[in-house]
């Protein structure tokens, strides 16, 4: 019993003396050989604290899901309030939960009226199954449309739709009839045909550098849609709630999806994603069979709440009418020798060098500085800035010299 009581102390005075990331980097399951690794312990507005107390601007807005910035007061309270009313009862769609229909309605009513039924899921790639399940069952056909350098999510069916084979080939075998065409390409209008189910794709193109189609082409893939009774997919988690200057991206080329997809700023700061079509499609989810698609914790009260006061706060702002002005300015300030292209599409930027290693090292300098920024899953040579878009004009001019200084030292170019 003395061993065993002694073993057991020294087991827990090996914990105490690990620090948080030995013990992050032993038991947390890790995506990549070289993780970020700061050791963050607050979060507020458009700022990041680390435990060393040191401030960093999010220049990422946490990959698309603080529209809003951290810890918004309304947002917290939102969450306290559910919390101690209830937080999960049953799985989702068996009771009615006040949370679920309260973002519901809010949703459908700043949507077009066809977009009127949301099933509420834990994320984005759960968003993605759905559609897919949706559309095979809405049209009894299996063929899918995808595009290169597209990116809905990392599970088994959302994977099989990514546009890059690097990250499919040691997934596979992978879904059956899915079809990887260029985005705006001629091709992509002329696969389309009576066998089709649906045609998934990013209103604008996130992880490959934000591409933005031309209107023309987005409506012929949709007018080719309508004439074979093929879905139309929109994929909007990352361009969604004011991203590029609209409140949905889909605004913008005049058109509208038979299935949006949304998640990241849906939850407010919490998980959340949804995939949103008519009533009458959905409904083919009831039968045949009944329960054609189940959550445990989609749609869950405590995010919903949050999401909820996420998007009146997004309302009741004026933050997507600045965007084109901080677009601009963005435009405007970043400019150097070194870059070879800026892709930009409301408060959100791929600034491109000539490799991934250059890259790198000016997101390094970045950290440095104090700017948490990236780069991109299709476009490892392009530096990512999305910024929470309640960021001030003042302090995105502070953002841009301290990006411009990061380029100068990386480069040794002036």
């Amino acid at each position: 019993m003395q061993i065993l009581y002694v073993l057991k102390n020294l087991n827990l005075l090996c914990f105490m003396m690990l620090s948080h990331r030995q013990l992050f980097l032993n038991h947390v399951a890790q995506t990549s050989p070289s993780p970020i690794g700061i050791e963050m312990v607050k979060a507020d507005g458009i700022y990041l604290q680390d435990i060393n107390g040191k401030q960093y601007i999010d220049l990422i807005s946490g990959f698309s899901v603080a529209n809003i910035g951290h810890s918004n007061s309304k947002v917290i309270e939102a969450v306290k309030q559910q919390a101690e009313q209830y937080m999960h009862l049953i799985v989702y769609g068996e009771f009615i939960q006040q949370p679920q229909v309260a973002y519901a309605k809010l949703l459908a009513d700043n949507l077009p009226p066809s977009l009127n039924c949301i099933y509420f899921t834990n994320s984005g790639a759960e968003a993605t199954e759905g559609a897919m399940k949706l559309s095979k069952r809405v049209t009894g056909r299996s063929k899918i449309i995808s595009f290169n350098k597209s990116y809905h999510g990392s599970t088994q069916g959302a994977l099989s739709v990514m546009g890059d084979e690097y990250w499919r080939t040691a997934y596979r075998p992978l879904l059956p009839d899915i079809y990887h065409v260029d985005y705006g390409s001629q091709k992509a209008i002329d696969t389309i045909d009576s066998n089709t189910a649906c045609v998934i794709m990013e209103t604008v193109q996130a992880e490959a550098g934000i591409i933005a189609p031309s209107k023309e082409w987005l409506q012929s893939i949709r007018k080719k849609c309508n004439e074979h009774c093929v879905l139309m997919v929109l994929d909007e988690i990352q361009c969604g709630f004011g991203r590029t200057g609209t409140l949905w991206a889909f605004e913008q080329f005049d058109v509208v999806p038979d299935i949006l997809l949304l998640g990241k700023a849906l939850g407010g700061g919490m998980p959340l994603g949804a995939f949103i079509a008519d009533k009458k499609l959905m409904n083919t989810l009831t039968h045949d069979p009944v329960l054609g698609h189940i959550t445990t914790f989609g749609g869950h009260p405590v995010s919903c709440a949050a999401g909820k006061a996420a998007l009146e706060v997004l309302l009741g702002s004026n933050c997507i009418d600045q965007v084109k002005r901080k677009q601009e300015i963005l435009v405007n300030s970043i400019s150097h020798p070194s870059i070879v292209s800026i892709r930009n599409f409301g408060l959100w930027m791929a600034v491109q060098f000539d490799s991934f290693e250059t890259n790198h090292a000016i997101i390094q300098n970045c950290i440095e500085k104090g700017i948490i920024t990236d780069w991109f899953l299709f476009a490892a040579n392009c530096l990512r800035i999305a910024p929470p878009l309640i960021i001030t004009e003042e302090e995105l001019a502070q953002v841009c010299n301290r990006l411009m200084e990061s380029i100068v030292e990386a480069t040794g170019k002036k």
